[in-house]
């Protein structure tokens, strides 16, 4: 804690320079890069004169606080002008004819948003109108939605980023930590922008850091409808936020806000093994202003949450006091050296590290672990008005995501094949589960039961003893450029706006991991053979070989593995306007390379390569023909205040981790199985087979999804708007490891048998350069099919603000990435997930039915009414379908494999069994108070959860787990936040 403070202020000294520096650049790279894509929004619109016909020569001046000065444009011969580019918030209007007469108008920008405000100049006096405001998304043929500040801080919200995702219609209520939410795609299909740069997990699509919302000035969200504006590949939704700017004027806050165990509703315990009193803090500062009026903003904050668990408890009893700290600063410098140039130059930096975490239900207090993260993200952005019908954009990025895992708990002990296991000392030398009793399998029992006699730690067996397992270090980058250049034209009575734009990213993740002293050990009890299929194995160790000492007496030089990927893409798009309709034709077109590490090209070879430990060598290359992603889109305004739209989108999904998984230096760093008897003796080590270096398949298809989306949208009346659609979503060809003879097990069907070997000289290539007996293959006939029905309004008047959405969809298919482990709430692998590993894991396995995102009833409810009193109420209702789920038995798959796992083996059909619904219902109440003539105390309350549902959710499937059908999960209980800021 006492160098929390003194490292913080050098760190925000360093980012200040940092920036200024960038800006002074900027203007430099400027000339040589005019071009990419830069957080903003467009106004365009007709002028004409008394007899309705255009006007042309009419001066449009856009200005607003945050814009340091003036955009202007001219209108052309049809009296159409646009304001592209601009930075969102409230804007001025002036339009100004020859004849020096003046219309004001009002105008709301909104992030990613097209409005369009018209005017008429009648042939009288100069007029000045001041109370129109204009905020209606024109002409997209998509289901977007726009959030400003006012809607962030009045509702019951939260504090972190993910939070936003609850606000978003047809997406699911989750408190979970790391995946998103799915609707029509994984939840990691999501993508997730902070100022447009994408801040989800390198090569695992989750969301890695969470920016605060307190810095969030907007939010857009498209969640279906997708233009090819934008680069947008996301099987999910995508999100995308900006940042507070300064303005003209100085302005800052200063605050507290606090969540106190004393404040919170006890946490359901007769169902629940673990148990905790919690303590969050929030403190946030800010202060942003003019460096040069009109020419140079600045904007900076300051972010420090913690979190504290005291009196824990698990079945075993007492556990250690979890706390978690970060410390996080946001900096920003806008710059208009003209008023057609705007530069932006962003640095976040966020230092998170926590202690005594990871101990589950059934875990000694031995098993916990600390965790480190340091994330850090640049951006640079620049937009150039050329003239009034053309304009370039660029933004460049960098993203560092550095992570460490340690066990609390670390194991010097000499791990070298050939030594037999310590097996009266398993709790000393590793992560060691105690084993379970089974019915029928007397063997079994007579084996395991001195061991859970002297190592058991809850009656019957079952738990975890020792320590964590992993020593691991994963560092994530990723690198971006984007250009973009439009262009309007007119084709007699046709408007035509021309986007083109271009994106290269370059990611990366650097893995270090070490198991502390024999990994994980299990007890198979002679349940599970040898790989000569006779000697029964009764103890087993898995670990990681680097730093074990190899048969030969040599050590194995630890080597991390590094794996990369560049990912491409072109958008090419043209907005028609043609009287009452709007056309959006499209097309983004992409192309992916994947790096691994271990191999190089070779010459007369079967494989075409050598092994070349620690070479960096192209594992895979999805070409721009076959991703090639058609965007189709009309919307027809048939009155002032109504259209209808529709939209045809195909989405290929940027997010694997096959860089990773299937990179050739896994087969010197990979997991390996070390076996024993009875007695502990050693047998033999069998790398694990999905855990190497794989071959990919020939003639893959990128996996996509295709979309139809049908709308109708009205602006019933001044203060509401309503939107109904439906849509359809179906997701194909879906990538996998997995065996590749898994076509010809016993249980899978003829015509899938038919098909035979994945790759046919498979084992001339392993004999040649080793590597796995898996393979990266399109998994046959894996789909899923997501439809729904839409209805959403929105109410905004001077005291209202309410946003209402009712979701019906049903979401199947027989390939979930949401459901391949006991514990999903984690970065799990896209590509080498457990689907399709071995007998019992496979599509045919019970796997075709209901997905774990489907919620067939979403409603949803949120805004806020201001009291006369200078105060203001706010609340957030949400009703949601249960959780789907199914039970999980080895069992019923015993005649094909030896496994002893359980995971995801479907002992019935996907998706059979569902949790309870959860309804939520959060409020709170806000006070402002004016001091000192121009400050402002503000006193808050939100009490989240009120009715305290407390719904489970996330069952244990295993039916060999102690709390099998139980909740692991609980929604959390009704807890109170209190808050003061100061602001001015």
């Amino acid at each position: 804690m006492a160098k929390t403070f003194p490292k913080s202020l050098k760190s925000f000294l360093m980012y200040n320079r940092l920036l200024t520096s960038t800006v002074i650049a900027s203007s430099l790279a400027f000339a040589a890069a005019p071009a990419m894509a830069q957080q903003s929004g467009t106004v365009i619109g007709n002028v004409t004169g008394s007899n309705g016909s255009g006007l042309s020569g009419v001066t449009v001046e856009a200005r607003s606080a945050v814009l340091p000065g003036v955009r202007s444009a001219t209108t052309q011969e049809n009296g159409r002008y646009q304001l592209p580019l601009l930075p969102p918030g409230q804007y001025t209007l002036t339009f100004e004819n020859s004849d020096g007469v003046i219309i004001e108008r009002q105008a709301f920008v909104s992030l990613s948003q097209r409005i369009s405000v018209d005017v008429a100049f009648d042939g009288g006096d100069e007029v000045v109108v001041t109370s129109q405001r204009i905020a209606l998304d024109t002409g997209q043929a998509s289901l977007g939605n726009s959030l400003g500040i006012e809607a962030i801080e009045g509702v019951p919200l939260g504090q972190e980023y993910r939070d936003l995702q609850k606000l978003i219609p047809g997406v699911q209520y989750t408190e979970d930590t790391v995946r998103g939410p799915s609707a029509g795609g994984s939840g990691q299909d999501n993508v997730y922008q902070f100022d447009g740069v994408d801040v989800s997990l390198p090569l695992f699509g989750t969301l890695a850091s969470d920016p605060s919302t307190h810095d969030i000035d907007q939010v857009s969200i498209v969640r279906g409808g997708a233009k090819a504006i934008g680069f947008n590949r996301s099987g999910g939704f995508t999100i995308n936020t900006i940042s507070k700017r300064g303005t003209n004027e100085f302005s800052g806050r200063l605050q507290y806000q606090a969540e106190f165990a004393g404040l919170q509703a006890n946490r359901k315990d007769e169902d629940s093994v673990v148990d905790f009193n919690e303590d969050r803090r929030w403190i946030t500062a800010s202060l942003g202003g003019p460096i040069v009026e009109d020419k140079l903003f600045f904007y900076g904050s300051y972010y420090r949450p913690t979190i504290s668990r005291k009196q824990r408890e698990n079945a075993l009893g007492e556990l250690p006091e979890f706390k978690s700290e970060r410390d996080e600063f946001f900096g920003k410098l806008t710059w208009a050296p003209t008023n057609d140039i705007l530069l932006d130059a962003s640095l976040r930096s966020s230092d998170l590290e926590s202690r005594n975490s990871g101990i589950g239900a059934f875990d000694a207090v031995s098993m916990s672990r600390g965790n480190d993260s340091k994330f850090q993200q640049a951006i640079l952005e620049g937009s150039w008005v050329i003239d009034d019908v053309s304009n370039a954009s660029f933004k460049y990025t960098n993203f560092k995501n550095d992570t460490a895992g340690r066990p609390d708990t670390l194991f010097d002990v000499d791990v070298s094949f050939g030594a037999p296991l310590p097996v009266n000392s398993l709790d000393s030398i590793g992560s060691f589960t105690v084993p379970l009793l089974r019915d029928g399998e007397a063997d079994y029992n007579a084996f395991v039961q001195p061991i859970i006699d002297q190592f058991g730690n809850v009656a019957g067996g079952g738990g975890r003893i020792g320590g964590s397992d992993l020593i691991n270090e994963q560092d994530f980058a990723r690198e971006s450029i984007e250009l973009t250049y439009g262009r309007t034209f007119n084709l007699g009575d046709t408007t035509h706006d021309i986007h083109i734009g271009f994106q290269r990213q370059e990611i990366s993740e650097d893995l270090a991991r070490t198991s502390n002293g024999f990994g994980r050990i299990s007890v198979p009890g002679g349940r599970t053979f040898a790989d000569d299929g006779v000697t029964p194995v009764f103890y087993e160790a898995r670990v990681f070989q680097t730093g074990i000492v190899g048969g030969n007496g040599d050590t194995i030089v630890p080597r991390s593995i590094k794996s990369e990927a560049t990912l491409q893409s072109f958008e090419i798009n043209d907005t028609i306007e043609k009287g009452d309709f709007t056309f959006n034709l499209g097309v983004l077109i992409s192309n992916d390379i994947l790096y691994g590490q271990g191999l190089r090209e070779a010459a007369g070879t079967v494989s075409g390569f050598e092994v070349a430990p620690g070479n960096k060598y192209k594992m895979y290359e999805t070409d721009w023909e076959d991703m090639i992603q058609p965007r189709v889109g009309v919307n027809w305004d048939y009155d002032d205040r109504s259209s209808v739209f529709a939209n045809y989108a195909r989405y290929h999904p940027s997010a694997s981790s096959l860089a990773r998984a299937a990179s050739w230096d896994r087969n010197l760093s990979r997991e390996l199985r070390l076996r024993y008897d009875a007695q502990g003796n050693f047998i033999e080590s069998s790398a694990v087979r999905s855990s190497s270096g794989k071959v990919f398949a020939d003639g893959l298809k990128p996996r996509k999804i295709d979309e139809y989306l049908i709308g109708w949208e009205q602006q019933a009346t001044d203060e509401l708007r309503v939107r109904a659609s439906g849509r359809y979503r179906q997701g194909n060809n879906f990538w996998e490891d997995t065996n590749n003879t898994a076509r010809l097990f016993g249980n899978a069907p003829a015509d899938i048998q038919a098909l035979g070997l994945y790759v046919p000289n498979l084992d001339e290539i392993r004999a040649e350069i080793g590597g796995s007996s898996y393979v990266i293959a399109q998994l046959d006939n894996a789909e899923t099919r997501y439809y729904e029905a839409a209805f959403e309004a929105e109410y905004n008047t001077e005291k209202w603000y309410l946003q209402a959405s009712y979701v019906l969809s049903s979401y199947k298919g027989n390939f979930d990435q949401d459901n391949t482990t006991t514990n999903n709430d984690q970065n799990i692998f896209i590509g080498s997930s457990n689907i399709a590993d071995g007998p019992g894991r496979q599509l045919w396995d019970n796997k075709e039915g209901t997905l774990k995102g489907d919620r067939p009833h979403q409603f949803k409810l949120f805004g806020f009414y201001r009291l006369p009193w200078n105060a203001q109420v706010g609340g957030y209702a949400a009703y949601q379908s249960g959780q789907p789920w199914e039970a999980w038995d080895v069992e019923v798959y015993r005649a094909f494999t030896g496994s002893g796992s359980s995971t995801i083996r479907y002992a019935e059909p996907a998706g059979s069994r569902r949790t309870d619904s959860h309804f939520q219902l959060d409020m709170n109440y806000v006070q402002n108070f004016e001091v000192l003539g121009g400050y402002n105390i503000q006193l808050r309350a939100d009490l989240f959860n009120v009715l305290n549902s407390q719904t489970g959710y996330n069952i244990q499937p295993n039916r060999n787990s102690l709390s099998f059908g139980e909740p692991l999960s609980f929604y959390n209980p009704r807890r109170l936040q209190l808050a003061v800021k100061a602001e001015f």
